[in-house]
C-alpha cells in the first residue's frame, strides 16, 4: 500500500494573499471600501508583529498569532495610536475574518487558531446621538450669494439634510444619479455597495436646476457636487466648507460656536427631524440605508421630547403614595439594635 504524501501547510504570506485575492474579492465579492479597511488593518498589525516578533512578515508562522499577540496590539492600538474602541473592534474584526479563513487552509494550526478567536470585542458606552434644531441646520444651509462656491456649497448642505446621506454616499452622487421629473429623487450608493433611492423636496429640485444652468458643462457621469477641478469632492472637502457655514451661522445660532459639527451630524438631525414629524422608525430605517433596526432605535433613545410626550399618555395614579408608619413598639426595638 502506497502511503499518501503529506501536504505541507501554506505559509502565512499565502495565506495572506489568498485571504485578500480569493477570499474577500472573489468568492465574497466586498467592496472595495471593506477590502481597503481590512488592508489597512493588516499593514498595522503586520508592522506590530515585526517589531514584536522580531522578524519579517513573510517569516511569520500562523501559529505565533497568539491571543497575547493580538490583545498587545489591540492595546497599542488605544494607548499609542490613541484609537477608539471602535476602531480597535473594527481592526479585531479584520483579524478574526482572516483566522477563521486561515484556520480551514492549515488545519494544524487550527488549535491556536480557535484560542486566538477567542480575543472577545470590547464594550463601550455608546455616546448620545447629537443633533441640530430646525432653526439651527436652515441658519447653516443659508442662502447662498452669487459666487460659484457658495452656490455648491448651498447644494451640497441642503442635499444632505434632504438625504440624510453619508458623506461617501453625496460625493459619489453624479448627475445621472439625480432625476428631476416626475417623482423627484436621487439614487445613493451606500455602504457594501448597497443602493436606495430618496426623494427630493421641491426646493432642492429648484436648487439643483439653478446649479445645472450655473454648469452647463457638466456630463451625465460627472459628479454633480464638484471641487474646482472638476473632480468629486473628498471627505476633507465636506468638512471644511460645513466648518465654514457653521462658523457664519453663529451670528444667528450663537450656541453653535460651542458644538462640534460634522457632516454627520447633519445625517443625525435628518433622522431626528424625520422621527419628531411622526414618520415610522423603519421607513427611517430604510431612508438612511441602516441594517439593523438597533442602528436607527438610537434616535427615539435619543429624544428627550419624544420621551416625555409618551411620559404625558401615561395617566398618572390619583392617589399618592403613602409611607411606611411603623407601630412605636417596632420603632423602639429597631432604635435598641
Amino acid at each position: 500500500m502506497v502511503k499518501p504524501e503529506s501536504v505541507q501547510a501554506p505559509s502565512f504570506a499565502a495565506l495572506v494573499q489568498a485571504f485578500f485575492a480569493e477570499h474577500l474579492q472573489q468568492q465574497r465579492a466586498m467592496s472595495p471600501r471593506t477590502v481597503a479597511a481590512y488592508r489597512d488593518a493588516f499593514v498595522l498589525f503586520l508592522d506590530f508583529a515585526q517589531a514584536r516578533l522580531h522578524k519579517q512578515p513573510t517569516a511569520i508562522r500562523l501559529e505565533e498569532i497568539t491571543p497575547a499577540l493580538i490583545l498587545a496590539f489591540l492595546d497599542h492600538l488605544e494607548r499609542e495610536r490613541g484609537n477608539t474602541v471602535r476602531s480597535r473592534n473594527a481592526r479585531l474584526a479584520a483579524l478574526r475574518a482572516f483566522l477563521k479563513f486561515a484556520g480551514r487552509r492549515d488545519v494544524s494550526a487550527l488549535h491556536a487558531v480557535e484560542q486566538s478567536l477567542g480575543v472577545p470585542m470590547k464594550r463601550f458606552e455608546r455616546q448620545m446621538l447629537g443633533f441640530l434644531s430646525r432653526e439651527e441646520v436652515l441658519a447653516i444651509i443659508s442662502e447662498p450669494d452669487d459666487s460659484w462656491t457658495s452656490q455648491r456649497d448651498h447644494l451640497l448642505l441642503r442635499m444632505l439634510y434632504n438625504t440624510g446621506a453619508r458623506v461617501s454616499e453625496i460625493i459619489g452622487v453624479t448627475l445621472a444619479d439625480v432625476v428631476l421629473d416626475g417623482a423627484a429623487c436621487v439614487h445613493l450608493h451606500g455602504k457594501g455597495r448597497k443602493q436606495r433611492t430618496v426623494p427630493l423636496w421641491r426646493s432642492t429640485v429648484r436648487q439643483i436646476r439653478a446649479w445645472l444652468r450655473f454648469n452647463p458643462q457638466l456630463q451625465p457621469t460627472s459628479p454633480l457636487l464638484p471641487n474646482r477641478d472638476g473632480q468629486a469632492m473628498t471627505r476633507g472637502n465636506v468638512t471644511q466648507r460645513l466648518a465654514l457655514a457653521v462658523k457664519a451661522a453663529t451670528a444667528a445660532q450663537p450656541q453653535l460656536a460651542t458644538r462640534r459639527i460634522s457632516p454627520h451630524i447633519i445625517r443625525h438631525t435628518t433622522a431626528m427631524h424625520l422621527l419628531q414629524a411622526g414618520v415610522d422608525i423603519s421607513v427611517i430605517a430604510l431612508w438612511l440605508g441602516h441594517e439593523s433596526p438597533t442602528t436607527t432605535h438610537q434616535y427615539v433613545e435619543a429624544d428627550l421630547a419624544m420621551k416625555e410626550q409618551a411620559l404625558g399618555r401615561l395617566q398618572e395614579p390619583d392617589a399618592a403614595i403613602r409611607r411606611y408608619k411603623a407601630p412605636d413598639s417596632l420603632i423602639e426595638f429597631l432604635k435598641t439594635l
